[in-house]
């Protein structure tokens, strides 16, 4: 484990966490997860519900590779892609600590209301009066 900053810290590799985040930005490679989520595919059966080329869906596939988020298998003449969730298992840690921080905060603040909010209560309230 590293220290990341903040109390926090980032289990594994950080290019690999980097990697991985690098390619989830993209919408269509986040699009050819979920598909590949679903079984192996082959890079024409991933590209149908694209417009795009080959050459592009060819590029992202090999982003994906680089981030271990994709591997190729061999099947006959075959290459079909398979999901490998491993980086987003990481990813999904990294991300874990920063929801128990934040919850943290939510209920020191949760308390801090409920204080104050007890204590406007116990205050003298004043009466009024018509002159």
């Amino acid at each position: 484990m590293k220290p990341s900053g903040y109390g926090l810290t980032i289990q594994g590799n950080p290019a690999s966490l980097d990697a991985t985040f690098a390619a989830l930005a993209d919408p269509t490679r986040r699009a050819i997860l979920a598909r590949l989520a679903s079984g192996d595919a082959s890079v024409t059966e991933i590209m149908m519900p694209f417009k795009m080329s080959q050459p592009a869906i060819s590029k992202h596939l090999k982003i994906l590779e680089k981030a271990g988020l994709v591997s190729r298998g061999r099947s006959a003449q075959r290459r079909p892609r398979r999901l490998d969730a491993r980086p987003l298992a990481q990813a999904t840690a990294w991300l874990e600590q920063y929801r128990q921080f934040w919850e943290g905060r939510f209920q020191e603040l949760e308390a801090l209301l409920e204080e104050m909010k007890t204590e406007k209560n116990k205050a003298p309230k004043k009466e009024k009066t018509n002159d």
